[in-house]
């Protein structure tokens, strides 16, 4: 089984004022430095375990595929080290090492060979990898006529050929249509079971939040949150309104205790948030199906020309179930003084699976949170859905199906 350990580890690019100081230094008999260090990576630490998978999160520039690198061996780092047990398959830039003027199956032979296989092996796996690929009769044409989503789709086909002790993926499944990215996942999903170490560079949240038992999130070169992938994600969107908007990022702890996650710029925040049934009496159990009211108090801090609340609703992994705002209902609120409080209530039929829920409320102007982000909670409030008197079924939705069956006999002679 594989692990991945990285100590202190820090990359920097030189950066010259101009070509000609690049040269002077050269040439300079005394080494005079003509240049200052731009640090893409510092002080990064962090350790997977065997079989465990980590994602890695970040804005674009954040550091996020220079840490691949770094880690697979195809870049150096200027400070500490990285180390590395196990078989290693990595898919990094889209048909990295892939010759355009090959054809698909020698480029295979040689992304094989890269990856330890020897070519009898390789031959050996070669009908696996086409079947796995589908990719036809192209195959045995030139790499340059294959649009991205073919290129990713040998590429992965070669790296997963075998089950590696390690796998490292970056963005490069993005590209790939929904039905070939489903297939991918599974077989990332088989890998976890039989023991694989991933780490895995997405911009997919559902794909971090489902597959991942840890994430880190990088920012600015530096590692600035590690822990469940939930949490981490939740962190990652404040962070995301925070650069939008130069809003805050702060934490608080909920009635249950559950770490709240909130940005903003504080011109109305969420004072109460509650669950109802229908007799009036505040609820943490839900039945499925059962009739439920949420009411939110706003707490205005500022004027506010036109204010807006969105909710949503997630499963325990933090995936969407459900969201709407007042922008799409029509029911913005304008004109709202100073220190007001505003009651939204919103009615609805629990119509969820069993299981534990959360929601997160949005305050904003418009219908996106990425303009006048008053404030973004996230874990607003926890409940949970439980079955009773309903048939049994599966998933995070009941839609109350009804069969009706239709038979006709046959008659034999």
């Amino acid at each position: 089984m594989g692990t991945i350990t990285v100590s202190h580890l820090g990359k920097a690019y030189k950066k010259y004022p101009s070509r000609w100081a690049r040269l002077a230094e050269w040439i300079s008999p005394f080494h005079q430095r003509r240049h200052h260090l731009h640090w893409v990576l510092q002080d990064i630490d962090f350790t997977v375990n065997p079989g465990e998978a980590v994602g890695i999160i970040g804005i674009n520039g954040a550091g996020k595929s220079t840490l691949l690198k770094m880690i697979t061996g195809t870049t150096q780092p200027t400070t500490g080290g990285v180390h590395i047990t196990g078989r290693v398959a990595a898919m990094l830039e889209l048909g990295m090492g892939f010759h355009p003027d090959f054809t698909g199956r020698q480029n295979a032979f040689m992304a094989g060979q890269l990856l330890g296989y020897g070519v009898d092996e390789i031959a050996h796996l070669m009908p696996e990898i086409e079947a796995f690929a589908e990719i036809g009769d192209y195959i045995d044409q030139p790499v340059r006529v294959y649009s991205s989503g073919m290129q990713m789709r040998l590429a992965f086909s070669v790296a997963t050929a075998h089950r590696p002790d390690v796998l490292i993926v970056d963005e490069a499944l993005s590209v790939g249509d929904a039905y070939f990215q489903h297939k991918s996942f599974a077989r990332i999903r088989e890998f976890r079971e039989r023991g694989t170490t991933l780490l895995l560079v997405s911009h997919d949240k559902g794909a971090i939040q489902a597959i991942c038992d840890r994430a880190i999130l990088l920012n600015s070169g530096r590692l600035v949150r590690e822990g469940e992938p939930e949490e981490v994600m939740d962190y990652y969107n404040a962070l995301l309104l925070s650069v939008e908007s130069a809003a805050k990022i702060s934490q608080q702890a909920g009635k249950d205790n559950k770490i709240q996650i909130i940005s903003g710029t504080g011109k109305a925040e969420v004072t109460d948030i509650a669950l109802f049934d229908s007799e009036g009496l505040r609820v943490d159990v839900v039945r499925v199906g059962q009739p439920v009211l949420l009411r939110i108090a706003v707490q205005v801090r500022q004027y506010n020309e036109r204010l807006v609340l969105g909710f949503g609703i997630k499963d325990r992994l933090g995936l969407m179930i459900y969201g709407t705002n007042t922008d799409l209902q029509g029911q913005a609120v304008e004109s709202i003084s100073p220190d007001g409080i505003v009651y939204f209530e919103i009615s609805f039929l629990m119509l969820l699976g069993p299981g534990t829920y959360s929601i997160h409320t949005a305050l904003t102007s418009s219908g996106t949170h990425f303009v006048d982000n008053h404030e973004w909670r996230e874990q607003a409030l926890h409940f949970s859905v439980i079955n009773v008197g309903k048939p049994l079924f599966a998933g995070c939705t009941w839609l109350d199906a009804r069969f009706v069956v239709h038979s006709q006999q046959v008659e034999h002679p």
